[in-house]
Order: structure tokens, then C-alpha cells, then sequence
């Protein structure tokens, strides 16, 4: 058995590779060969299966791959080779030798070449190592940020043992070997500087001068044509050896070089990439200390700086780095700008005054050289001699926390190669209009470079000593840069402190902000002046948002919580989010930050935002489930003291109203926990009981202790007529996770209280569901009498849902005692209920043809019973309902072995596993 990550993902076998199947369970298995022997958490894993942010119902998916591969491992006697997938906690562990995989192997190989001494050991090590790649790493699967960051690594490795082959190979004297393997990998990485200097060193050994020359201007060409830069030492040095043509085949070729970091902007050629003349005007603050990471942004700033006038806009949060990043990547190219590097803090966000444009510019001329009397007392005249004197040099102009694009169009330099970077914590779509400005966003730390900036503060050793307490404060820092730096200036202060004690403190979160503050330094100053900027009616929706207890908000939500209509709330939302003070998730949804809630938290906010926001929810709920499952009558009434939202999202159909359940579970669970906390029981239990399409439609999701919350909120309500209904939900969902005791005790008492009630529909629910508690024991014909009293009770009531629902159990109950026409008669009576296609549930109308065509084929006529089945299973894949298909496809197949069908059976089968 062998675990394959370099190239396709797959397992072989003794008997061929086994049919892993789509792409995410493909990358569920890459996430966790990545990680042998060692525990992989869910959240890791979704963020591997997902490239943004992963659906509601995630870890249900993730279940439904661990599973599928258990599977497939265990048909293949994994175990023989010591292979065992487990589960650990809220993680997952692929037990194995590692000598079964094939990455490891390659590893192994490649640090044993590196060691020996004689190269022609060597070159048969790498040769070996090499043969184990069939592809790029990690083909097939999901493109998401962890596996390509992964893929990328091990590509990189590859690269450099081609390079290091190539050098084991010189060391021989094979130049023109080693100029061959070269050549295929520089024709496939044509920007890889190091390969390309590698190659024109081979070729110039073996006395191919022309062609090391030819090599090295396709390259240049290339760099300035694909990136705007000019070659790099390495590949300058290559050209310059080439020139001179004093290559020595005795020579060792040059270890290979790493892999470059982000390329600096192109450097003219009539000056040398070198320090800046001792004249030139330099107003850079310092270079940042424990600056870290940000490949990918320095990357993105150095590509916007290209070109001719080019504008960056560096934007992001408060707190999230923004000015260090800038000052880090200016240091890094200041040979790039002879003609000098001009700073200004705009103070956009600060407690201090905001600089005039004449101030701004009198400090730029003075440092460009122009004596005091000479600058013009009107910014437009100050404004014409900068331009002026800018027109012929190469600047760097960074004009720092930037409020608006009138603050900043009056500072542009104009010069064709100067270049303006503009940091800001609004996105200043105004200046990407007028002057094409490029936006380059910055967001929070990845938690590697989040560790990483600590221990640059706090030392490696603290940090190592103590990598499960890093990350746990990385995490209650999300990431932000101003809460880690604060954070460890606080450890700094105080050395006996441990890390573990400081994330408990950070836990706390009515404390958490004041501990992210030193001095004049923190989260909540930073918010506070991005707030104030705000006007009145954005700030107050954000302070509002605070008061939300789920993870994420949409119009309709964040209208109910300002008590505004959606209109306003969203226009609020699209103000906040050019702030940075949200973040847009998904269409028609938004988020905060950790910080950035309990911020808003701690604001004003008017007493009735809650009661507003969970009768929003409430209001929804009712409206979906009606939607989702139409009936004649809704499951509970709206409270006496209710409060009406400007508006509620509508559903236009059943598809609608699923979907909104499931982006909206978790926070409808968090709303009713809210709502318990604050002793408003009636909201309690009605988002509970609002949610019960999706409990039908996902019932072994463990709803079991919501709903006791819910029983526990309808007593605490001292509301009978719900307290019978939740136990009748309740009684069902135990009877489904095959607690029958406890389910017969809560239905039993749901029927009583519900008859006490007068409340036919809830007596007529609670007897259909006693009735599956009653077959589930061996009381079939009891069963049958319940099915048939709720029948009545509905119809008194005129619920003819509620009466199609109880004949459909009473059918079923026919069919387990083999009443075959009497299944029959009641089945079409019900049908008869549920009208034509299109009209009502379909879930409904699949079942009750799947149990006609059941009393059918034991009636005898076989072919008006398959006929009924097709017709079932027809309808049941056309509208997704998977459960109906495998039961109408079940008793298909108990009658016929045609393998259509079966593929059929399958593919639901499928779909149901992997959506639960």
C-alpha cells in the first residue's frame, strides 16, 4: 500500500489505486497524510476543503468523508499495513508508517543525498528521490489556501533537488548532464531566477557560451515583460561570468539558492541596486522591528507599484499593520528611488489635528530642497512647484492614514516614475476612480506569522517552551497585529507571567479589550477613532451590531437590531465595510471581527435591540417554516408583546426557506440562547420550535438538548399549549436517535396536555408521533389506532396537512402488518389530500406514492405497483428529497435486479451520506 501526495492524490494498492472520489474527500486525505500520526482538528480541515469560508453544515460533511474513507481503507486491509483513521477528540488521526508515503520518502532521500560525499552517490540518491514525483503535488485536489500553501512547499523542495541533482552532477564533470535537467525544469518555471542562473552556469562549463547568453536575455525579457524587474545578482552574475567567459569546468557549481522572495520594483539600470546616495532625502520612519511574514501582501504592493505614476492603496483594519508593512517594503526598495522617499502621517484617525495640504507640502519641499522663502504661501502654489519638482525624479511618496481621496489627490506627485502609496482604513473607492488606484488589502495574520511576531518580541525559546499557550492567545488576538504586540509588551513587562495564564485572562472577554491597551496604545483606541469618524447614523447602526449574539448578520438582521428598514441597515453595512469595521462573508452577509464586536459591545445602544432582533428571527422562522412546509395552521402564534420589523426576508418556495435554514442554524441557536440568558421564554421557544422543518429534514443532529432549553423556556412561559407541542417534537427526535422510553414518557404527556389545551392540531402531531414510538415496541395495531384518532382530530380541526401526515403513518403501519389493501385505500386517501404534483410538501406526496406502490406489489399487480415506485422515485430525485429516493428505489429493487435502477439507488445513497 503507498500514499501518494507528489502528483494526484490516491492510494495504490496491490490491486490498483482505490476510487477515493470527489475532490474534498481527495483533500480531506491530503490534509491529513500532510500531518501523519498526529491529530488534525475539523476546523484545519474545513479550511482544506473550503477556499472561503466553509458552509454551516461543514463538519457533517467532513463526518460523511472520514467515514467513506474508513471504508474504502478497511476494503483494502489498511490495517495489515499498520493504516488506521481515528478519531481524537474534535480531531482527526491517520495512524501509518510513514514509509508509506511517498512525500516522506522523497524527504528522506533527498536529505541522504545532501550528506554523502561522493557525488555520484549523490546523483543516484536525487535520480531516486526525483522518480517518486508523477505530477505536480497534490493534483486533485481542492484549491484552498492550506494545500496550496502545501503543494507549493513541496514543489519548491522538488525544484531545488532538480537544482541540486544539477550540482551533483557538475561535481562529476557532466555539465552537459546537468545542463539537460536544467533546461526541461527552466523551461517549466521560466521566472525561477536561481534555475535560470543554474543553467547558463552548466551551459558556460560546457562550452555553450552562445547559448548561456541566448538563456540569459529570453530570461530578462521575460522578468520585465511578466513582472516589471530586471534580473536579480544571481542571474547577473551568471550573464557576467558568461561574458567574461572565464567559466572553469573544475568548479563546483554554486549551491542552489532558496526560493526568492517578492520581487522589488524594476531599479533603473543607469544606477546600482545599492544604499541611496548620502543627499538624497530619506523622511522614512525606522524600519519596523518583529516585522514578519506578509509574503503575499509585500508581493501584491511590489506589482501595484509598476508601471508608469502608479497610486497603491494599502487598506485594511485598524490595528492590522498596515503603516509597517508599507515602511517595511519602502526600506527594502528605497535604492529604487534615487530621487528620494517621502513620508507623511495625514493623521486621518488620530486624536491630534489632521495636517493642511500647505503643511504637508512645505515639509516635502524643504526636504527636497527649497529654501523656506522660496515655497509659496498658497497650497495651490505649493501644490504647482512640488508637481514641478517632481516631474523629473524617481520618488517614493508614502502618505500615511489617509481619512479621504481629497485628503490625498493634492499630494500626488504626477512624476511619470514616481510612485504613491496611500494607507488608509477606508477602501477610498473615490481615488480608485479618479486617479486608478490600486488597492492591495491587508488583513489579519495567518497564526504561524501571528507565533511568529511573538516570539519576535518575546524570544523563540518563550514561545516554543509554550506552543499550546501562542496559539491560544494568537487566537484570542485573531490575528491582529496591534492586539499581539500589546499582548506580549504585557509578557515582555512581566517574564514570570506565562503564556497559558495570559490567554485565561484574554478569555475573559468583559476584559479582554482593557488588557489589549498599554499606555496611549491598543484595540479600543483605535476603534474609538475609527468609530468617531463615522457619521451619526453608520455609528449607530454599528453600536447596535454589538448587540448581536450569532457570528454573522444580514440587512434584514442588522435593521431590526438599529430598529431602521433593511435599506438603511445595508447602506450602514456597505459604510462599515469600506471602514473595515466588517467584513462582507458572502452575498447579503456580513461579519466582525472578535475585537471589533466586543468593542461595539461596549457602546450605546437603545434597551429594546434584542427584544427587536429575536422578534425579527422569530418573524423569519415562522415565515420560512410555512414556506418549507406549507400547512393550515403555523406552529405557534406571535408573541402579545411583539415587535413588528420594518420588514422580513421572503421565501419563494421550499428551496428558499431550507437554504436560509441552514446559513441561519447556528445563529438561531445562538439567538435563543440569548434570548434564555435574558429571561424572554417566549422568544425562547418559538426560534426553537421555529426551526422544526429543519429537524424533520436533519434529524439526527443532535437537537435533543435545544429543544429540552426549549421545554425548559415554554414551563419558565407557563405556556401549556407549547410546552405540548415541543414535547411532542421532542418526543419524535428521541424516537429517531432510538431512545424509545424516553420518547413514549414525553409523548404520553404531550397527548394529555395538548387534549387539556383544546389544541386538536398538537394532540393530532403527538399521537402520530406516539404511534412510531408504539410500532418501534411491538404495538402495531395500537400504533394503528393512534394514526387513525389524530386522522379525525385533524380533520375536525380542517388541518388537512396534519391528516395526510397521520394517514401516511396509519399506511405504514398497514404495510408492517401486511393489510395490504387497507394500506392501499388509506395511502390514496391521503393522496388524495396532498394533490397533484407541484401542490404540497413533494417530500409527502413521494412517500405516500412509495407506500401505494408498496400495497400494490403485495397486492399482486406488480406492474401498477413499480409503476407507482418510478413515479415516486422520479419525483424524489427531480426535487432532491434522497430519502424518499432510496426508499422508492429500495422497494424498487426488491422486485427487480435492473442495474439502471441500482445506479440510481447508489448515487442516493451518496448524496444522503455525504449530506449527513
Amino acid at each position: 500500500m503507498e500514499f501518494r501526495l507528489l502528483g494526484a492524490v490516491s492510494v495504490a494498492t496491490e490491486t490498483g489505486e482505490l476510487p477515493l472520489g470527489p475532490a474534498k474527500r481527495r483533500s480531506l486525505l491530503a490534509a491529513l497524510l500532510l500531518r501523519p500520526n498526529r491529530p488534525v482538528p475539523v476546523d484545519q480541515l474545513a479550511a482544506a476543503l473550503w477556499d472561503h469560508e466553509p458552509p454551516p453544515r461543514s463538519r457533517g460533511v467532513i463526518q460523511g468523508h472520514v467515514s467513506r474513507l474508513r471504508v474504502l481503507l478497511a476494503g483494502a486491509d489498511a490495517e495489515v499495513f499498520g493504516v488506521e483513521l481515528v478519531t481524537q477528540g474534535t480531531s482527526y488521526v491517520l495512524r501509518m508508517p510513514e514509509s508509506l508515503l511517498d512525500a516522506h520518502r522523497f524527504e528522506e532521500l533527498v536529505t541522504l543525498a545532501r550528506s554523502q560525499r561522493a557525488p555520484a552517490d549523490a546523483v543516484a540518491m536525487y535520480q531516486e528521490a526525483l522518480s517518486l514525483w508523477q505530477g505536480p503535488a497534490l493534483s486533485g485536489a481542492c484549491p484552498s489556501p492550506p494545500l496550496q500553501a502545501a503543494a507549493h512547499a513541496l514543489d519548491e523542495l522538488r525544484l531545488a533537488s532538480v537544482e541540486m541533482l544539477a550540482a551533483a552532477y557538475a561535481r562529476l564533470g557532466e555539465h552537459n548532464r546537468a545542463a539537460a535537467v536544467l533546461r526541461a525544469e527552466a523551461e517549466a518555471h521560466p521566472l525561477r531566477e536561481s534555475l535560470a542562473a543554474a543553467l547558463m552556469r552548466a551551459l558556460q562549463r560546457a562550452g555553450r557560451r552562445s547559448e548561456a547568453l541566448d538563456w540569459f536575455h529570453r530570461t530578462r525579457r521575460l522578468l520585465a515583460d511578466e513582472l516589471g524587474v530586471d534580473p536579480g545578482r544571481e542571474l547577473a552574475d551568471a550573464y557576467g561570468v558568461a561574458l567574461r567567459g572565464d567559466g572553469d569546468v573544475e568548479t563546483e557549481a554554486a549551491a542552489p539558492a532558496p526560493p526568492p522572495a517578492p520581487a522589488p520594483i524594476p531599479v533603473p539600470p543607469q544606477r546600482p541596486a545599492a544604499s541611496l546616495p548620502p543627499d538624497t532625502v530619506d523622511l522614512l520612519p525606522r524600519m519596523p522591528r518583529g516585522f514578519h511574514g506578509r509574503t503575499g501582501e509585500l508581493t501584491a504592493l511590489s506589482r501595484a507599484a509598476a508601471g508608469e505614476a502608479p497610486v497603491c492603496l494599502v487598506t485594511g483594519p485598524a490595528g492590522v499593520g498596515k503603516t509597517a508593512l508599507v515602511v517595511h517594503w519602502a526600506h527594502r526598495n528605497r535604492a529604487a528611488f534615487p530621487g528620494g522617499l517621502l513620508y507623511a502621517d495625514l493623521r486621518g484617525f488620530s486624536d491630534t489635528r489632521e495636517p493642511t495640504h500647505l503643511e504637508v507640502l512645505r515639509e516635502f519641499l524643504l526636504a527636497l530642497g527649497i529654501a523656506p522663502r522660496r515655497i509659496p504661501e498658497s497650497a495651490n502654489g505649493a501644490s504647482a512647484l512640488y508637481r514641478s519638482l517632481a516631474a523629473d525624479r524617481q520618488l517614493l511618496v508614502v502618505l500615511d492614514n489617509a481619512r479621504g481621496s481629497k485628503q490625498v489627490r493634492e499630494l500626488l506627485p504626477g512624476g511619470t516614475r514616481c510612485v504613491t502609496v496611500v494607507t488608509s482604513r477606508y477602501r477610498l473607492r473615490g481615488l480608485i476612480a479618479s486617479d486608478a488606484a490600486r488597492p492591495v488589502p491587508v488583513d489579519v495574520l495567518e497564526p504561524d506569522d501571528s507565533t511568529a511576531l511573538l516570539a519576535a518580541v518575546l524570544g523563540k525559546e518563550r514561545v516554543l517552551a509554550e506552543a499550546v499557550g501562542a496559539r491560544r492567545l494568537v487566537e484570542l488576538c485573531g490575528g491582529l497585529p496591534l492586539a499581539l504586540r500589546v499582548a506580549a509588551a504585557r509578557l515582555a513587562d512581566q517574564p514570570d507571567w506565562s503564556l497559558r495564564a495570559m490567554s485565561t485572562e484574554l478569555a475573559d472577554e468583559s476584559r479582554r479589550l482593557s488588557l489589549l491597551d498599554v499606555e496611549d496604545t491598543g484595540v479600543r483606541a483605535a476603534l474609538r477613532l475609527t468609530v468617531r469618524r463615522l457619521p451619526d447614523e453608520v455609528a449607530h447602526h454599528f453600536a447596535h451590531l454589538g448587540r448581536h449574539p450569532g457570528t454573522h448578520v444580514d440587512r434584514y438582521t442588522a435593521a431590526a437590531l438599529a430598529g431602521t428598514d433593511p435599506d438603511a441597515a445595508e447602506a450602514a453595512l456597505d459604510r462599515l465595510t469600506a471602514a473595515h469595521l466588517v467584513t462582507r462573508t458572502a452575498s447579503g452577509h456580513w461579519t466582525l471581527h472578535d475585537l471589533v464586536r466586543l468593542y461595539a459591545r461596549g457602546l450605546e445602544a437603545g434597551p429594546d435591540a434584542l427584544v427587536r432582533m429575536l422578534d425579527q428571527g422569530v418573524a423569519t422562522a415562522l415565515a420560512a417554516a410555512d414556506a418549507a412546509e406549507p400547512s393550515d395552521e403555523s406552529c405557534f402564534e406571535l408573541p402579545s408583546d411583539f415587535h413588528p420589523p420594518h420588514a422580513i426576508r421572503k421565501f419563494e418556495d421550499r428551496g428558499a426557506a431550507m437554504e436560509w435554514y441552514a446559513a441561519e442554524r447556528d445563529d438561531l441557536i445562538l439567538a435563543a440562547a440569548a434570548a434564555d440568558a435574558a429571561g424572554l421564554h417566549g422568544r425562547t421557544w418559538r426560534l426553537v420550535l421555529g426551526l422544526w422543518p429543519q429537524m424533520v429534514w436533519r434529524v439526527r443532529d443532535d437537537w435533543t438538548p435545544l429543544l429540552e432549553k426549549a421545554l425548559g423556556a415554554t414551563r419558565a412561559d407557563d405556556d401549556a399549549r407549547a410546552e405540548g407541542r415541543v414535547l411532542a417534537l421532542l418526543g419524535w427526535v428521541l424516537t429517531e436517535e432510538g431512545r424509545t422510553d424516553e420518547a413514549l414518557a414525553h409523548l404520553e404527556a404531550a397527548t394529555v396536555i395538548a387534549a387539556r389545551t383544546g389544541d386538536l392540531h398538537g394532540e393530532a402531531t403527538a399521537l402520530i408521533n406516539l404511534s412510531l414510538v408504539q410500532g418501534a415496541l411491538g404495538s402495531p395495531e395500537e400504533a394503528a389506532e393512534g394514526c387513525v384518532h389524530a386522522a379525525e382530530l385533524a380533520r375536525e380541526a380542517g388541518d388537512r396537512h396534519t391528516e395526510r401526515l397521520a394517514l401516511h403513518h396509519l399506511s405504514r403501519h398497514q404495510l408492517d402488518t401486511r393489510q395490504w389493501q387497507s394500506a392501499l385505500d388509506t395511502s390514496l386517501t391521503a393522496l388524495a389530500l396532498a394533490g397533484p404534483p407541484g401542490e404540497g410538501s413533494a417530500a409527502a406526496r413521494v412517500l405516500l406514492l412509495t407506500a401505494a406502490g408498496e400495497a400494490l406489489l403485495g397486492l399482486g399487480d406488480e406492474t401498477e405497483g413499480i409503476r407507482r415506485l418510478e413515479r415516486a422515485a422520479d419525483e424524489a430525485e427531480s426535487s432532491g428529497y434522497d430519502e424518499g429516493a432510496v426508499r422508492a428505489l429500495g422497494a424498487l429493487l426488491r422486485v427487480s435486479a435492473d442495474v439502471g435502477l441500482r445506479a440510481r439507488y447508489d448515487t442516493a445513497m451518496v448524496r444522503l451520506a455525504d449530506r449527513t
